[in-house]
């Protein structure tokens, strides 16, 4: 458990801090949750910080901009603040004037600004104001004013649509009208006073207003783009735009450090190094309820308890306090555990489609639990929650619902997700939408995405061919070039890459550790990681189901066994990604499209998606249900059916008395699955043109039935029945458990076979905990 904070996304550096404040395992949850938002699009890039007293913790997410080119976002990225400047700025401007006595909280905004009247205007306080109970409106229209003086112009035409004090309706119209009291009662610009008395004490030196000609402007991330360019240094709110850049409710600019340094102010009483910014009671002032008893709970300025303080999370007391931005930026301070939290970032760039208001209440509750040494059960101070503001129910997840695989939500999202991006597409025939289009198709024809080169598995790009190696080819459709990676080689070829900035992973996996795909896509992300590529993954759906059987694992890597994971690992390929790129230590950091609708963990024929056979000889649900088990068999003497209408769902050899076998694996009791006796000659593979006697396996119940145990009595009893012929020393590479295989020579009962299998799976299953996607039942 540990502080730390990260000062370069390049590097993905971490140092540690002095103090033991946050937990490692919550920070990463913290990463995921952003690293998430980042895959799909809900924003192109952020920067988390975290502080609590000598802790620190930074990191910076994504891209600062994908148009008209991606550029990584870095820690030291200046942001369009949007509505932070209500706090950071204006509220702190109006306070210290209330400090020096030059604004009286409880006076009408008239007497400041004498245009104000009508319609009862007149009655406004700063109060209501500042607490967002004036009876104002949400926004100015647009209409054809200009200028500071247009903005009150029309902010005093406004109706006033309930009495000042009566109701709650957040304004930018109410700190529009704060900024010109500033400006009134200082006599100096906002922008002027806010640097002079604020930022410049606080050694801000980041953070202000941006004029809408600016100089350098390479840090700050731009936002949406407008007449075919993004705004960059230039305040994203019209409103504040037409006031020239500087107002009261918009265009402020800041860096998450500087916005940590005015957090680190306010928990410490308004002082910070050696400088008075406000006076304690001023803090206190700003940060407890001023709004009357029957309104959503704020203090002047902050947010404490109203509909839009979900920044808080669940564990954050109320009585933090906080405020977000239109651009996606989001500050909240709680000073019972001397906790800040800040999040940046440009949701709105290219456009305005990215959300992360979802993201930030997940934010908020990561954050009070990677705290450590705190209990936000006990908070002394804090305040009762308001019967009138219930909580936000959690989204029901329809279990049984349609699925949408990730490269159906790709498409549904028009391919936002790889905007910008140059993509090397890892994939074959089974990369296809719920209406059987082709993944190469689809991003080869999206918008906005490069599509450079195709990289095919074991089968082929087409998954129509079972040979020993496969060569490179050209895609006929696209004139993509396609590379083998089951062939001269396993990985791209550095040549291969060029030109390529992502790489994407669209293959179905059928839920086997020895199905080569996820070997693929293991290499693929080492050397993503070694590169430095982007590396998503658009998840599909595990065929067979959540249920997870050993053995894990135990012995050395092969191109049948990518990793220390069980027979049957019960996970997308999306989650092993994330399980394989951590324990591996590759860096990749895969982001993962995942599935959505009902759970991708259930048997795909409960998944309304359309069947199309991973490998040639892979051609039903029922195969797949039995191939972990049946399959444990292949480099045996046996047949698995391969070559035959029906493969794996048969077993046989010329040697195998029929009858006895089927009565043998009767005898088993296995539950979900009988025995028949068959007789077949396969047209392909092992014992090709020879007739086999041997057993049809036949599934009752596939939620009873266990591969696993399946695979297990079949070698043993055969091993027992035909030890010269079977060669059940052929079978460690798939079994991958010498312990398990000796168990089976030596003719141990299945249930003390199973003890030694399973040994492992307790392990595996908090391994993988923090790298699941889905909920299981």
């Amino acid at each position: 458990m540990f502080a730390l904070t990260r000062l370069s996304l390049l590097l993905s550096l971490a140092s540690v801090l002095q103090g033991a404040e946050f937990s490692e395992a919550g920070l990463a949850k913290i990463d995921d949750a952003i690293s998430q938002a980042v895959t799909d699009a809900k924003t192109p890039g952020a920067v988390f910080r975290m502080e609590r007293e000598n802790a620190v913790y930074q990191h910076a997410y994504g891209d600062r901009e994908i148009v008209p080119q991606r550029v990584p976002m870095t820690e030291d990225t200046v942001f369009d603040a949007a509505s932070l400047t209500k706090v950071v700025a204006t509220t702190s401007a109006v306070m210290k004037l209330l400090e020096t006595g030059k604004l009286d909280v409880e006076a009408p905004a008239s007497r400041y600004l004498p245009d104000f009247r009508g319609s009862g205007k007149e009655a406004i306080t700063l109060r209501q104001l500042l607490t967002h109970t004036s009876g104002l409106r949400a926004g100015l229209p647009s209409g054809t004013w200009q200028g500071k003086e247009g903005a009150l112009r029309a902010a005093c035409a406004e109706p006033l649509p309930a009495s000042p004090g009566t109701a709650y309706r957040y304004s930018d119209i109410n700190f529009i009208l704060l900024g010109l009291v500033v400006e009134q009662a200082s006599g100096r610009a906002l922008d002027d006073y806010c640097t002079k008395e604020i930022f410049q004490p606080l050694k801000m030196t980041d953070t202000g207003y941006r004029s809408l000609e600016p100089g350098d402007v390479s840090r700050i991330a731009p936002t949406t783009v407008t007449d075919g360019k993004p705004l960059r240094g230039v305040v994203h709110d019209p409103t504040a735009r037409r006031m020239g850049g500087v107002a009261g409710h918009a265009g402020l600019f800041t860096t998450a450090a500087d916005l940590g340094r005015f957090a680190r102010m306010m928990l410490a009483g308004g002082e910070l190094d050696g400088v008075r910014i406000f006076k304690p009671e001023t803090v206190a002032a700003m940060t407890t309820v001023q709004s009357p008893p029957s309104l959503p709970r704020r203090g002047f300025g902050w947010d404490i308890d109203s509909p839009y303080a979900g920044p808080r999370g669940s564990v954050f007391p109320i009585g933090s306090y906080g405020h977000t931005g239109w651009t996606g930026t989001r500050l909240w301070i709680d000073p019972f555990s001397k906790t800040s939290t800040i999040f940046l970032s440009n949701r709105n760039h290219p456009d305005e489609n990215g959300s992360v208001i979802a993201l930030q209440r997940e934010l908020g509750t990561l954050a009070a639990r990677a705290v450590e040494g705190y209990d936000f059960a006990h908070v002394t101070g804090a305040l009762p929650p308001d019967p009138a503001t219930p909580p936000v129910a959690a989204r029901a997840v329809e279990r049984d619902a349609p699925v949408l695989n990730g490269i159906d939500v790709l498409k549904r999202d028009k391919f936002r997700q790889l905007r910008g991006m140059k993509v090397g597409l890892i994939t074959n025939h089974t990369g296809i939408d719920r209406g059987r289009n082709s993944t190469i198709d689809l991003l080869h024809a999206a918008p906005d995405v490069k599509l450079v080169a195709l990289f095919s598995p074991e089968h082929g790009i087409r998954g129509e061919l079972d040979h020993a190696k496969i060569g490179d080819d050209v895609d006929k459709k696209t004139g993509l070039p396609v590379y083998s990676l089951y062939g001269e080689r396993r990985t791209p070829a550095p040549a291969q890459l060029e030109g390529i900035d992502t790489l994407v992973f669209d293959v179905q996996d059928i839920g086997c550790r020895f199905y080569t795909y996820v070997s693929t896509m293991a290499n693929c992300l080492e050397l993503a990681g070694q590169r430095g590529l982007r590396f998503i993954v658009l998840d599909r759906v595990n065929p067979v189901g959540a249920a997870v059987e050993g053995p894990v694992l135990a012995m050395e890597r092969s191109f049948v066994a990518a990793h220390e994971i069980p027979l049957r690992h019960g996970m997308t390929v999306g989650e092993l990604a994330r399980l394989i790129d951590a324990e591996r230590n590759f860096g990749a950091k895969p982001g993962v499209i995942r599935c959505e609708g009902g759970s991708p963990l259930r048997w795909f024929d409960e998944t309304a998606l359309p069947w199309r056979d991973p490998s040639p000889n892979m051609r039903s649900v029922t195969a797949a249900t039995l191939y972990p088990g049946v399959g444990l068999l292949e480099f045996c003497k046996v047949s698995v059916g391969r070559g035959t209408g029906t493969p794996f769902e048969l077993l046989g050899a010329p040697y195998i008395d029929d009858m006895k076998l089927a009565a043998e694996m009767r005898k088993a009791n296995l539950p979900g699955v009988t025995f028949v006796p068959v007789r077949f000659t396969p047209e392909a593979s092992v014992f090709k043109d020879q007739e086999c006697s041997g057993v049809r396996m036949v599934v009752t119940d596939r939620d009873a039935f266990r591969a696993a145990d399946l695979g297990i009595a079949l070698a043993a009893t055969l091993h027992r029945l035909h030890p010269a012929e079977l060669k059940l020393g052929e079978m460690k590479k798939l079994i991958g458990d010498p312990e398990t295989l000796e168990a089976i020579r030596k003719g141990e009962t299945l249930d003390v076979i199973r003890a030694v299998r399973d040994r492992g799976l307790p392990d595996f299953m908090k391994r993988r905990t923090p790298h699941l996607l889905y909920p299981r039942e």
